[in-house]
């Protein structure tokens, strides 16, 4: 008996020791990061085809049957997931558009609806009852010549085409007659363009430098809700930090719309990674809207991009808003009850914390993983299991997840290529000497460019430790190894002495506030009433923004909060300004 007890009390004892490790490897995710983890496609475009990256852009996203699918530009076949935030790629069993542009699909009558762009020939729609299998069938010869295409089939079974992709033309549509194979009536309607001199965000460049080329008008998408028809656009263009959508707002499929006055509606110019444009809405679990569209990487080129998804709402006066805010850090995922798309709480505990390597290729330093730009990154002289990166957050924190953000320097890989994955250890330790295991990747066999775990049991550590075991590149390349959950410290206090200066150009304004101690970075709200702030934008290290994305003739509030790794200060009271 006293053996058995004994032997009982190692076996405790060694299950508490190893407790962090079993975690590391089964955890139920409960949460998302953006970007999304999809095992993005190589591309390969024709002005391209010695420059090898991944891309992923233009997500059209639909229900079918209580799941969901994810139709993207040029990934060779389309993405399935029963909860929004697990996906896995489907090779269609029979496909017609490997090349597809800007893909848009359509839940009708117990089939997926698809149709995707081309502007240089026909297009068809292809259909079938069982995307799970891929067995599309094709209705060809529906128009011509269309570029960013978008079905929408009514409540009372009337189906319309919208589409444009354009920096002269407009967003356009047809309605279809379904009783003639979805044949285009003759009548072509014209909705409405880009106005940039009027609406500061629809402005081409970089930040909206206003540039002399105009904006692009993308990727309309139509979403239908209590009886208002809402039909979402993207400008100013795709590889800017600024690339966002915007909303019209109707009372029928042809209009006439009405500019939303809270545009851009989603929006992300600030953090890890910027865009939220050419996207789609979709009604997802608990019926939270969800948006999916494209984030920029444009490092190898500047079709380079990602998916990255934001909770979108109705206010009480039916404006169609999102929430931006901390963008592309932890938020609850959509299957959580009551919870989908609110901030987790859990802030950035890497951000330009000391970090070190086992080796640095040419001047791709280590430094480019806990900086917080997609842009910048580390490459290691040899790509093999020697390979390692440490950060030093300097005080500990409460980890409670971690994101893997790999690169693709140099890859040499083109297409849809089979048999890719990321193996890797993440370690953590409170002295730099004893370490135990908080991400087990060691066997892991799926491709996972964009690596977001949960933490099963979070740990309080002060060194995190990226051990390499395989990438599928022929560089090992990371441009995020970014660390979050609560430190032990204070959260800054509430921003004192914020100035808004509306510029001569009523597109643009200045903020200025007082530096706030212990700040990583600030939160600028704007919005037009006190209680509709719905945009905002991440500004690290400084205590002022150039904001040009504002409308002429539109009074806006402004508000600014405070944030370090220690949590949120209070927003300072609304400023309004004329």
């Amino acid at each position: 008996m006293l053996k058995a007890l004994k032997t009982f009390t190692a076996l405790c004892l060694l299950c508490c020791c190893f407790l962090p490790e079993l975690q590391a490897q089964s955890v139920q995710m409960n949460t998302y990061c953006n970007p999304i983890n999809l095992d993005y496609t190589y591309m390969i475009y024709n002005a391209h085809k010695d420059i090898s990256y991944r891309s992923g852009a233009d997500p059209a996203v639909v229900e079918f049957r209580g799941e969901y699918y994810m139709f993207v530009t040029r990934s060779m076949g389309y993405w399935h997931s029963t909860d929004l935030t697990n996906w896995d790629f489907i090779t269609p069993e029979k496909w017609y558009f490997q090349g597809s542009n800007a893909p848009a699909a359509h839940n009708y009558r117990d089939s997926v609806l698809y149709v995707t762009g081309d502007p240089s020939g026909s297009m068809s729609i292809l259909y079938t009852d069982n995307p799970k299998k891929g067995d599309w069938k094709a209705i060809p010869g529906i128009l011509n010549n269309l570029q960013d295409p978008d079905l929408f089939i009514d409540d009372d079974g009337k189906a319309y085409m919208y589409w444009g992709s354009s920096n002269k033309f407009p967003i356009r549509a047809k309605a279809l007659k379904k009783e003639l194979r979805f044949r285009p009536s003759d009548e072509t309607h014209e909705l409405f363009n880009l106005d940039g001199k009027k609406h500061g965000w629809e402005r081409f460049g970089e930040n909206h430098s206003d540039t002399v080329l105009a904006g692009y008008i993308e990727g309309p998408w139509m979403t239908k809700h209590n009886g208002k028809y809402y039909l979402q656009y993207a400008a100013p263009g795709t590889e800017f930090n600024v690339y966002g959508d915007g909303v019209y707002i109707g009372d029928s499929p042809l209009g006439p719309f009405t500019y939303a006055p809270n545009n851009p509606v989603f929006y992300k110019p600030g953090g890890f990674m910027n865009g939220a444009g050419h996207g789609s809405t979709v009604v997802g679990p608990y019926d939270q809207y969800w948006h999916f569209a494209s984030n920029a990487v444009a490092v190898n080129v500047g079709w380079e991009r990602r998916i990255a998804m934001f909770p979108a709402y109705f206010d009480k006066d039916g404006l169609m808003y999102s929430n931006n805010s901390f963008g592309d850090y932890p938020h609850f995922a959509p299957a959580v009850p009551g919870k989908g798309g609110e901030f987790t709480g859990w802030m950035l505990l890497s951000y330009k914390k000391p970090v070190t390597a086992s080796s640095t290729l040419e001047n791709y330093r280590p430094e480019g993983v806990v900086d917080e730009s997609v842009k910048t990154f580390w490459v290691a002289e040899k790509n093999n299991d020697q390979q390692w990166l440490q950060i030093d957050l300097q005080k500990p924190g409460r980890v409670h997840a971690i994101q893997v953000n790999y690169h693709d320097h140099k890859s040499t890989l083109y297409g849809r290529v089979p048999g890719l994955y990321h193996r890797y250890l993440v370690e953590g330790s409170a002295d730099g000497k004893n370490w135990i295991t908080l991400v087990d990747r060691k066997n892991n066999y799926k491709d996972v460019p964009h690596d977001y775990v949960e933490l099963g049991i979070p740990q309080t550590v002060r060194y995190i430790r990226y051990k390499n075991i395989h990438v599928p590149t022929t560089n090992l390349s990371i441009s995020g190894l970014r660390v979050f959950g609560v430190g032990q410290g204070k959260a800054p206090a509430t921003v004192k002495k914020l100035t808004v200066n509306r510029l001569k150009d009523r597109r643009d304004a200045l903020l200025t506030w007082s530096s706030q101690p212990g700040a990583q970075g600030y939160n600028v709200y704007w919005g037009i009433a006190p209680d509709k702030l719905y945009n905002s934008w991440m500004v690290y290290d400084k205590n002022s923004l150039e904001l040009k994305s504002l409308s002429t003739d539109q009074v806006y509030y402004f508000a600014v909060e405070a944030f370090n790794e220690n949590g949120v200060s209070e927003r300072t009271k609304p400023v309004k300004v004329q």
